[in-house]
């Protein structure tokens, strides 16, 4: 069974404004979600309690095929997010970020496995057009990513189909970096460009930021425009539970 949106969910994004609608009820108008790549797997079940809990309410799922990324990393692929899905429930919201060679070729499985949002690298795919197509059929959201050293311009063509663009802050699988603040440039145009989108009228595109993003740099990125903000260690780590780390950050913006 498949737990993804209707189409017609996807078109009007209503499934991300009422995200972003209780974000700013709670007095924020950012969305924290965390990555699980900094929880023990073997605990993964409980990280996910802890993380609803504390009033999660979107969980980001890195996938890595051992060959795209430049450090070969492995994390997991469908099998998992099911478990995660039937886990968490229908009502949860999650998105997984494709780091693979072969997106337009098993997005499917990932539909299938229960996500709300496939998002796939420009630099990975050859017919985004055509995957973006192929995401809304199944019923499900689409997003496009791109790395740090990728224009704004290779996504933009694409703006007006895409339910989500992410900026990445640091290189995906290249251990020992920190947040690169020298993405703000990047991450502005798309505000900017999405802004405009949205004021003649066309879609709501959501725009996030992945990498290195903890409560010391969290109100930058927000100033920059950023609607969703992935937290990986910044959450999930042994100096505090997700509701202690998680306050921390909604402090920070406040």
């Amino acid at each position: 069974m498949a737990f993804y949106q209707s189409d017609a969910s996807i078109h009007s994004g209503s499934i991300l404004e009422n995200r972003l609608l209780l974000a700013r009820t709670k007095g924020t108008s950012m969305i924290i979600t965390p990555s699980i790549l900094t929880a023990n797997f073997c605990e993964l079940g409980r990280t996910m309690d802890e993380a609803l809990d504390a009033g999660i309410e979107w969980i980001h799922l890195d996938v890595m095929d051992g060959n795209w990324v430049v450090n070969r990393t492995i994390t997991f692929g469908p099998a998992l997010i099911r478990s995660i899905r039937e886990h968490v429930g229908p009502d949860v919201f999650l998105d997984c970020h494709l780091m693979v060679t072969n997106a337009e070729e098993n997005w499917d499985q990932y539909v299938d496995a229960g996500v709300n949002l496939v998002i796939a690298h420009i630099e990975a795919v050859d017919d985004m057009a055509g995957l973006i197509t192929k995401l809304h059929s199944a019923g499900c959201q689409a997003g496009a990513v791109l790395n740090p050293d990728t224009p704004a311009d290779a996504i933009l063509p694409y703006l007006q189909d895409l339910d989500l663009v992410l900026v990445m802050s640091v290189v995906p699988g290249k251990g020992g970096q920190s947040f690169m603040p020298e993405m703000e440039e990047k991450t502005r145009a798309f505000r900017k460009a999405i802004d405009a989108q949205i004021a003649s009228g066309g879609r709501q595109t959501k725009l996030m930021i992945d990498g290195g993003v903890k409560a010391h740099n969290i109100a930058q990125v927000a100033d920059w425009g950023v609607e969703v903000a992935v937290v990986g260690s910044g959450l999930i780590n042994d100096n505090g539970s997700i509701e202690e780390n998680l306050t921390e950050i909604l402090s920070s913006l406040s």
